[in-house]
């Protein structure tokens, strides 16, 4: 009877961190679309390497009157026919389809927000290239 309790116990106990897991780490928290500049897009890691990545949205007011502020959006991405479309696109405008989770891990790349589509990617006004279409997955 006390082995018995014993193996209930265990296998609650180990279904509540399965739970606690996977919701820390694996349930979808937002999804959402950014756009702007790509600044920067590369690389790195110790252990895992992950595409990380960062968007500069301009144009924000902030509280004093007549001055303007950048917001920057970082971001990590997982899929690698993604990640070398954005690395031919640093300095132009793109639009980015993501996921927001509630905590990082090391092989999904070192910020909450992954990027699951690429909905456009274009040059500056200034620059007199024509935009260049893709196809997200």
């Amino acid at each position: 009877m006390k082995r018995k309790t014993i193996l209930i116990a265990a296998f609650i106990l180990l279904l509540l961190i399965s739970v606690f897991f996977w919701w820390r780490y694996y349930f979808v928290f937002g999804e959402g679309v950014k756009a702007g500049n790509l600044n920067f897009f590369v690389k790195k890691g110790y252990l895992f390497k992950t595409w990380e990545g960062r968007l500069i949205q301009v144009g924000f007011k902030t509280p004093a009157p007549g001055s303007m502020q950048s917001n920057e959006f970082d971001f990590s991405v997982t899929n690698d026919s993604l990640a070398a479309i954005l690395e031919r696109n640093s300095g132009k405008q793109v639009e980015l389809r993501y996921k927001e989770y509630l905590h990082p891990l090391p092989w999904r790349g070192m910020s909450t927000y992954v990027v699951t589509e690429i909905l456009s990617a274009e040059k500056h006004p200034d620059d007199p290239e024509k935009e260049i279409p893709y196809q997200g997955n």
